[in-house]
């Protein structure tokens, strides 16, 4: 059995491409690719949710690897690749963070939720007179 393993593993390792696949080289920014998604999924959301202070430790985080990836021999571009693009959401995110929270955005928000309330409201008054006036008319027909 023992030797049935080992022969498998040399079979492995003599495919080059096999053996970058069962590799932490490749699995290792695979598994990573969650931060950059979730930080891109979160592109769309409010604002107010997003904490400056893990912001800024995933900016300061994603930096360092982007560097740690291409020290290492071999060069790992998979891990730099996830790093780059965690890097520009993380930033992406902390310009949404400041603007929300720093640059006015919030008082933008609010107002715009005013209007957006005051505009249902009349929108609600004209739908209700329009609706007593078809039932008047059609009343009186």
């Amino acid at each position: 059995m023992l030797g049935a393993i080992a022969s498998l593993n040399a079979r492995i390792r003599s495919n080059k491409v096999l053996d970058y696949i069962c590799s932490t080289h490749f699995w290792g920014p695979v598994s990573n690719f969650g931060i950059p998604l979730a930080a891109i999924t979160d592109i769309k959301k409010d604002p107010e949710i997003i904490s400056g202070q893990m912001t800024g430790a995933l900016v300061v985080y994603s930096a360092v690897f982007m560097r740690y990836s291409v020290a290492v021999t071999p060069k790992n571009y998979l891990l730099f690749a996830c790093h780059f693009i965690n890097e520009c959401s993380q930033l992406t995110q902390g310009y949404r963070y400041l603007q929300f929270h720093h640059w006015g955005g919030r008082e933008i928000a609010q107002k715009a939720k005013e209007a957006a309330g005051e505009a249902a409201g009349k929108a609600e008054d004209s739908v209700s007179k329009a609706v007593s006036k078809i039932k008047s008319s059609a009343g009186t027909n």
